[in-house]
Formats: structure tokens, C-alpha cells, sequence
């Protein structure tokens, strides 16, 4: 289960990284209570703030996986880092001076969002270099667990930190906390780093990654997977605050608790992906996805908020798995040479179908009710997934599928790109 943390390299980066995941989790909490404060309880308002956030991801992220695979991933890192840091700072500033408006959180959103687009899938492909390639499927496990870990330790701290003093403050811990991460990334060893080779500049780098992409139908549907888990599933920042606020009727610390609770199970399911050692197959990746939805619609249907606490464990526990499981077959089976663009890809589909999904989330708590978002994203995802299966199905017909999956976790197919038109 901890076998990377072997790597002296790993260790640091791994613990930078749960200081700065901590902090991010803190300012999630912060952010969105800030919103509904600043909006007189808009759930709207705060679709959007999370929408803009993730815009850039839909946007940018195919040049964040080129320049990963370009350039030196431990600058880029030290680069982005000190971006996100920058947006929480000023943020925090207006907050605590009292002079935040909506339309501040907003632009802030968007300007952190631009940062994040290019670090996601820099952080990605540079775990493979910081705990080797025979570790990656078990760091992609600890990954997932030290941002579930975080996810168990921020909110409740968050919403504390919220109650006592106010948002701001918690805003600004978050952007202490990247202090932790550009450490780590300033003490690691250059020569124990299992570097890829840069890829040399050509036309054409950022198509030749889509081309990858669409020529493997297993990555398509995978990729399927993650567009509908991120765009209707993964917006607890938004269900959570509303079905704490509006239909529980319950103030920003009960918030903290409820993601607190909810990093229980997704702490859980890390490390139990952590524990695989080989890439997991597509239709395990499908399936836990499915089970997901299920659970999530159980979700929506709780009648009060301490069976609400009791089901959000599952749900994290569900949700973690398949986002773990997804990354991992993406991830695992993917060229070396293309890793960071198709990771840019994933990044794209997962967080890029939030400037979509989230507005229509906070549509849906405002039109029908907090719980709608929970019963009719989880039927959304599902809508989306069997829509992927099936034109990937039409398109290369099933025996396709079957000849594409990996068969461990060393595979990762060479595919013969057709020529540019």
C-alpha cells in the first residue's frame, strides 16, 4: 500500500502535496460559503464561481499537457504553484478587508482556474518521476489518498476556521499552505528523478495527442467515464452546501463536517487503490461508475441531515474508486512520449465539464428543490456513459474494445497514428 513512500523523492513530494491539499480543501469550503454570503444564499452564484474556476481546465489544459511534456516538470510545478498561491492571497485580502463582491470571487475563480489548468496535468505526469515507473499505479493510489486525507482534514477545519474568524482567513491558510508544496519541490534531487525525455517542439504536438486519443477506443470510453463523472457527480462543493443550508437549514460549520465525514470513505477508497498492482480494466472502471450513480441518487433521497453524514461516506468511498480507477487506466496505459497531453485530456473531460454541469446543478437546486442536483446528476452521468459506449461501440465495433484493454499494468499500446489530411 505505501510502497512509493520507499522514494526519498516521493516522501517529500507527497507530504508538500497534503499540506497544499489540505490548505486547497480549506479555501473549497471557504469559497463557496463566501459565495452564498455574498449572493444572499444564490446556489446559482456559486455554479457559477465553481464554473469559471474550471473553465480554463475545458480551455487550456491540452497546452498545460504539452508544456508538461516540453518542459521541465519540476519548474512548471514551482510556476503554477506560486500562481494559485498569488489568486488566494488577493482573495483572501478583499475578503478579510471586507470589500469582496461577487464579481471579485468570480474573476479570482477564473485567474486560479488558468493556474490549475496547467498544473493538473503537469502534477500527473511528474509522479512518474518522483516515485519511478514501477511505482506509478500504487503513487496514483497515494495521490488519491493524501487529497482524501486533506479532504477528511479540510472542510472541518475549514468551517472552524469559518465560524471563528471568518472566510478570508481561511482563504489565506490556503495560500500559506502552497509554501509546503514549492519547499518540497525546491529540496527534491534532480538526479534521482526518473525523467522523461522532453519532447523537441514541432508542429502539430497538440492534434497529435487528440489523434492518440481518438484512435483508441478504450481510452475514448474511459475518457467518457471521467466528462460524466466530473461534469454531474463531482459537485459536492455545490450539492453539499445547499442541501446543508437550504433544506437542513444548518450553518458553515455543520458545511465543514459534512465534507469532513464525506473524506472518510474517500480516504478509504484511496487506499484500497493504492493497494492494486495492476492497471484495472475497463469494465471494472465502467462498472464502479455505475454503482456510483447509484449511491449518489441514494443520496438525494436522505431525510435529514445525520443519515445525510451516514450515506456520504459510501458515496466518497464510490466516487474515489472510480476516479482513482479511471486515472489509472488513462494513465498506465498511455505512450510515455504522449503522457502529459492525453493526462491534459483526462484533465480536460474530468474538471472541463464543470463550467457546464455546475451552473446546471445550481439551475436544478434553484428550479426543484437541493436535491435535485444529487437524483438527476447521478441519471446524467449515466445518460453520458451508455452515450459513449454506444458510438464508441458503433464506431470500432466491440472486438476492438476487447483487443485494446491492457493486460497489466506495464501495457502501454503503441498506436500507428493516420496521416494528417
Amino acid at each position: 500500500m505505501f510502497a512509493s513512500l520507499q522514494h526519498r523523492n516521493y516522501r517529500i513530494y507527497f507530504t508538500g502535496a497534503l499540506v497544499s491539499n489540505i490548505g486547497t480543501w480549506i479555501q473549497r469550503v471557504a469559497q463557496a460559503w463566501l459565495v452564498l454570503e455574498l449572493s444572499h444564499g444564490s446556489a446559482v452564484a456559486v455554479g457559477i464561481t465553481t464554473a469559471l474556476q474550471f473553465l480554463p481546465s475545458l480551455l487550456l489544459s491540452p497546452v498545460g499537457g504539452l508544456l508538461a511534456d516540453r518542459m521541465d516538470k519540476r519548474l512548471l510545478l514551482a510556476l503554477t504553484q506560486g500562481w494559485m498561491a498569488c489568486s488566494a492571497l488577493v482573495l483572501g485580502v478583499l475578503a478579510i478587508s471586507g470589500v469582496a463582491r461577487t464579481w471579485h470571487v468570480y474573476l479570482l475563480a477564473l485567474i486560479f482556474g488558468i493556474g490549475a489548468a496547467v498544473d493538473v496535468p503537469t502534477r500527473q505526469a511528474f509522479v512518474t518521476e518522483v516515485a519511478g515507473r514501477e511505482n506509478l499505479t500504487n503513487a496514483i493510489g497515494l495521490n488519491s489518498a493524501s487529497f482524501n486525507a486533506a479532504r477528511l482534514v479540510g472542510p472541518g477545519v475549514g468551517g472552524l476556521i469559518i465560524a471563528g474568524w471568518g472566510s478570508g482567513w481561511a482563504i489565506l491558510t490556503n495560500a500559506a499552505s502552497y509554501g509546503a508544496m514549492l519547499i518540497a519541490l525546491l529540496v527534491l534531487r534532480p538526479d534521482d528523478l526518473d525523467r522523461a525525455s522532453p519532447v523537441a517542439r514541432a508542429k502539430g504536438q497538440i492534434r497529435e495527442g487528440f489523434r492518440y486519443v481518438a484512435a483508441r477506443p478504450d481510452l475514448l470510453i474511459a475518457l467518457g467515464v471521467g466528462f460524466g463523472v466530473g461534469t454531474f457527480a463531482l459537485n459536492f462543493q455545490l450539492t453539499n452546501a445547499v442541501m446543508v443550508n437550504t433544506e437542513f437549514h444548518l450553518g458553515a460549520q455543520a458545511y465543514g463536517w459534512a465534507g469532513s465525514v464525506m473524506g472518510i470513505g474517500s480516504l478509504t477508497g484511496a487506499l484500497l487503490a493504492a493497494r492494486r498492482s495492476r492497471t484495472p480494466r475497463l469494465r471494472f472502471v465502467v462498472g464502479a461508475a455505475m454503482v456510483f450513480a447509484v449511491l449518489l441518487a441514494l443520496l438525494g433521497t436522505m431525510p435529514g441531515y445525520v443519515p445525510y453524514l451516514l450515506v456520504l461516506p459510501v458515496v466518497g468511498l464510490a466516487g474515489l474508486l472510480t476516479m482513482t480507477a479511471t486515472n489509472m487506466f488513462v494513465q498506465t496505459t498511455s505512450d510515455p512520449s504522449l503522457r502529459g497531453r492525453v493526462m491534459a485530456l483526462y484533465a480536460m473531460v474530468m474538471m472541463g465539464g464543470t463550467p457546464f454541469g455546475a451552473p446546471l446543478m445550481g439551475w436544478m437546486a434553484q428550479e426543484f428543490g437541493p436535491r435535485a442536483p444529487l437524483i438527476g446528476g447521478a441519471a446524467l452521468q449515466v445518460v453520458t456513459i451508455a452515450a459513449v459506449i454506444l458510438v464508441v461501440r458503433l464506431r470500432f465495433g466491440s472486438t476492438s474494445l476487447v483487443e485494446a484493454a491492457p493486460t497489466s499494468d506495464e501495457v502501454a499500446p503503441h498506436v500507428a497514428l493516420p496521416p494528417e489530411e
